[in-house]
């Protein structure tokens, strides 16, 4: 158990110069160029970070540790809360790297990286939560002379507020930069309790360079309605998604009338007023304008991912393509089976859905079964987003971690990858183990928990199956169904260290 201290922040500056415990530093870069996405050594080629949330570091179980792979050959770093630099200490069941996002939080050029420690214990209290920001540098993440950036709750922190066991501060991540050229970070805080409203949950929006914080729950006042009301088991913030002009949060336990967890989403632009985004409105399948009709326990936005969007004829892109994980959805007598709907978002905040999608959608591969948890994890791509928008530069990957080939091999999970513009069956493939994903089909493997989007891969994590199994595959995009992947991350390999337990189950 540990707390932070003035000691604790020097030793992170003093020793951010160079990281050390696990990997071989980054070659370093001439500068840090602009517009290179997850670059965070500046040399103009894209990095990969890996977490293990599992892992046991010095001895200490599921701790948890960061990966990172810096391309282009240039070595690998474990970061750690036993890492030269990155403050804190090692404890069980923190969980560090558990959500993860990138960014250029001071726009130096260089990326930077957020990690979610949602477990985190502070001082007494279990489980309040954590967010470190890691910054990027020419001699690689936390190689200059910048310290690592944590938001945390306290009455004399940037959060404010105060710690409680069970808020899960870090549970989820987003973070880019808005139209306006502004980084943005957002913090899902699902497990806060207001007042005596036990897990209402609320999101902290971290906006500029200097990284002004502001808290939004749902009945927050920002000048505008937030959609919903603040109720028992809401967890508003446990999944976010963002676009430079849009971000969306999903609060899966909202309850529309008396059909508890049906689900809900609110999504907001990235315009301030008086320090706040804008919200712009919320979606639920109580709406008359929105398909499919409230269950118990659907979860409408258990997960998030979201594009930009440029209509044929428009000279700008300002608007997004949100999808939406449905995954306790029932498809008539298939329970939980899972569904994914696809709504666009117009810059005033009106929205159309263009899509409903299942495993019974017309054209689309394999069957709805009960228990497939379809859209349980998304990731998305728009490989041109300054072009008009088409089935093949957007691009939406579907967890289906509950797929099953046979009794031999139940909940083995699959991932399917369907078009975001046009007809979801069009031009969709499907990936399972053995059949595309190289680690062989074994049970609980829950292929799909783990999802990463970059502009030319998908990144697809086995970290549930055996243990010689466990590995991030990079998939292009337009794979063809049961096609080889084209780059691989495996402990004891390309310099990752080979021990892990839960290794790839979050990459960015």
């Amino acid at each position: 158990m540990w707390w932070r201290s003035a000691a604790t922040v020097l030793a992170g500056a003093l020793l951010a110069l160079g990281l050390g415990g696990g990997g071989t530093p980054a070659a370093a870069a001439v500068a840090c160029p602009s517009g290179i996405e997850s670059d965070f050594n500046g040399d103009g080629v894209r990095d990969t970070a890996i977490a293990d949330p599992e892992a046991t570091v010095n001895g200490v179980a599921r701790a948890g540790v960061v990966h990172i792979v810096y391309g282009g050959g240039k070595g690998t770093l474990a970061l750690s809360q036993a890492t030269d630099g990155i403050p804190g200490d090692p404890e069980t069941g923190d969980r560090y790297g558990y959500a993860l996002a990138v960014y250029d939080a001071n726009l130096d050029g260089c990326s930077d990286l957020v990690v979610g420690v949602p477990y985190e214990d502070l001082g007494a209290v279990r489980d309040c939560g954590l967010v470190q920001v890691i910054y990027g540098a020419p001699a690689g993440l936390g190689g200059g002379a910048k310290a690592v950036t944590e938001f945390y709750q306290g009455a004399d922190t940037p959060l404010g507020g105060g710690t409680e066991t069970d808020d899960w501060l870090g549970y989820a991540v987003a973070a880019g930069k808005t139209s306006a050229g502004s980084p943005f970070l957002l913090i899902g805080n699902p497990g806060e309790s207001l007042g005596t409203t036990e897990d209402a949950g609320l999101f902290f929006y971290v906006s500029g360079t200097a990284q002004t914080v502001v808290s939004i729950h749902q009945d927050t006042d920002t000048g505008g309605a937030v959609a919903g009301v603040a109720e028992q088991d809401d967890r508003f913030g446990s999944s976010l998604a963002a676009t430079p002009t849009h971000f969306a949060v999903g609060t899966p336990g909202e309850a529309l009338g008396t059909t508890t967890f049906a689900g809900g989403v609110g999504y907001f632009s990235h315009t301030l007023t008086s320090g706040y985004p804008k919200p712009l409105g919320g979606l639920g399948q109580d709406q008359d304008a929105i398909g499919g009709a409230e269950e118990v326990g659907d979860q409408f936005g258990a997960a998030l991912a979201m594009v930009p969007y440029r209509a044929a004829g428009a000279t700008s892109t300002t608007e997004s393509l949100l999808a939406v994980g449905v995954p306790g959805e029932d498809l008539t007598t298939t329970v939980d089976a899972g569904a994914v709907q696809v709504f666009r978002l117009a810059a005033n905040g009106t929205y159309t859905e263009t899509a409903w999608i299942d495993q019974d959608t017309v054209d689309v591969d394999q069957e709805a079964e009960a228990g497939d948890f379809f859209g349980r994890r998304l990731a998305a791509v728009n490989t041109s987003p300054n072009a008009t928008s088409t089935g093949t530069t957007t691009r939406l990957a579907i967890g289906v971690p509950g797929e099953e080939s046979s009794e031999e091999h139940q909940e083995k999970g699959g991932v399917q990858i369907v078009p975001l513009v046009g007809a979801p069956g069009a031009s969709d493939q499907w990936i399972d183990p053995g059949h595309g994903v190289p680690s062989g089909p074994a049970p609980r493997m829950l292929t799909g928990l783990s999802l990463g989007a970059t502009p030319s891969l998908l990144y697809v994590g086995t970290p549930y199956g055996t243990a010689d199994g466990q590995a991030v595959y990079g998939f292009p995009w337009n794979v063809a169904s049961g096609g080889a992947p084209t780059q691989t991350f495996k402990p004891g390999e390309g310099g990752i260290p080979a021990t892990g337990v839960a290794f790839g189950a979050t990459v960015h």
